[in-house]
């Protein structure tokens, strides 16, 4: 079973996942479940997909995941995962063929710490433009995502290499990607000025296939996230 049309409180529990499959819960435009769906992609993994309507979620979803929040995978078995680096992870080692994280247990903790130093940027990207909307002073937040992005931009300078974990993209770059697809429609574009190798990162990013297949059009973000902003999401945009 798969549905493009997003579940919400009082729809009924969808049957057991098919043998060979994996399910994924989502949310069309959440940047989190895209890591997920970018590993999916990237690996081959047959999966399919429920949508849910996290402002008004089903009692079934909860009982999978009492965080209420996507990405969520559940097997055949009926095992359930859930968070987008540890799903992320998870299919990396279930199915290994096309590993995206390194086998050096050095080289993935580096990744991982890199990773932790992203997550402490993704807040000023929503920060920067509700503070924007309300009319406030945002030249502070500015100044400290820029100063975090050239520290990205620094890391592939030192690393001399075209992504952030080789000269291929690896876990590392799909865990970060979902938000920079989303930069224009955060209101930061600006902020990426003095960054030229993170850029150039960017143009290399929107050429791989399982960005392409996960993307969506910066008018569909924009229509999406004003709903956001608005308090009335509309998880179902273009459908």
């Amino acid at each position: 079973m798969s549905t493009e049309k997003s579940l919400a409180k009082g729809s009924a529990a969808p049957g057991p996942v098919p043998k060979d499959h994996i399910r994924l819960y989502s949310m069309r435009f959440c940047p989190f479940a895209q890591r997920t769906r970018l590993v999916l992609h990237a690996k081959g993994i047959k999966f399919d997909t429920i949508n849910v309507d996290l402002k008004n979620k089903p009692d079934w979803f909860l009982e999978k995941n009492p965080f209420g929040t996507v990405p969520v995978l559940e097997t055949a078995a009926g095992e359930v995962i859930y968070e987008s680096s540890i799903t992320s992870e998870y299919l990396d080692e279930v199915y290994p063929e096309k590993k995206l994280l390194p086998s050096s247990a050095y080289a993935k903790a580096q990744q991982k710490m890199l990773l932790e130093h992203f997550a402490k940027l993704v807040p000023l990207f929503y920060r920067i433009p509700s503070a924007m909307k309300n009319g406030d002073d945002v030249s502070g937040m500015e100044a400290e995502l820029k100063e975090k992005l050239g520290k990205l931009n620094d890391e592939l300078v030192q690393k001399k290499t075209k992504f952030f974990g080789g000269d291929s993209i690896t876990m590392i770059d799909y865990m970060m990607w979902p938000h920079f697809e989303r930069t224009e429609v955060y209101g930061v574009q600006n902020c990426l000025d003095h960054t030229p190798e993170l850029k150039k990162w960017m143009g290399r990013m929107m050429e791989d296939p399982a960005v392409k297949a996960t993307m969506f059009s910066k008018e569909a973000h924009e229509a999406f996230y004003k709903s956001f902003i608005d308090g009335k999401p509309d998880y179902d945009y273009g459908l």
